[in-house]
């Protein structure tokens, strides 16, 4: 009973007490061993990388279900290569945008690696969003060779690294 009565009293005073906006991104990785692919989703918020893409690329970019002009994909998919850099058994890969949707304040960005035959190395590197918020964080959640790992990248900490052992 002690507990609701706090939390009744603490919750009104959060909403009204200025507490900033958190920026975070989360990007989850999944290695497809049988399709020899390596699986990236990136969710961002709609209102922070539509800032991002109008101050980098052209102040009248709409993120839009809608009517939305090709070259947004052009926008969205060199921005992503800008910042997310994946090497691969200690070798840059080429990652592929494939499309993206929305997902009401939530844009799901989807990219992929091919012709991964095996990963004893995964490194990579996220800066989304690090040029526009300094408290930006983007979450990193890996499926590889059935491990799974999580990581926090913070502009100080902008890449992780996972090796893996194999056993013949």
């Amino acid at each position: 009973m002690k507990k609701i009565i706090l939390l009744l009293i603490v919750i009104p005073l959060l909403a009204f007490s200025g507490i900033h906006k958190y920026y975070v991104s989360v990007t989850q990785i999944n290695y497809i061993k049988e399709k020899q692919t390596v699986q990236i989703t990136a969710r961002i918020f709609v209102d922070d990388f539509e800032n991002t893409l109008r101050q980098r690329y052209d102040e009248n970019i709409t993120l839009s279900e809608k009517n939305e002009p090709k070259s947004v994909n052009d926008y969205i998919e060199t921005y992503l290569k800008d910042k997310i850099k994946v090497k691969i058994n200690g070798k840059d890969v080429n990652l592929v945008f494939i499309g993206k949707e929305y997902d009401y304040d939530i844009m799901r960005c989807y990219i992929e690696i091919d012709n991964v035959k095996n990963i004893s190395s995964f490194e990579i590197s996220n800066k989304i969003l690090f040029d526009a918020f300094d408290n930006q964080q983007n979450i990193i959640k890996t499926n590889i060779n059935s491990k799974q790992k999580g990581f926090i990248l913070t502009r100080q900490d902008d890449d992780a690294l996972l090796n893996f052992n194999y056993k013949a």
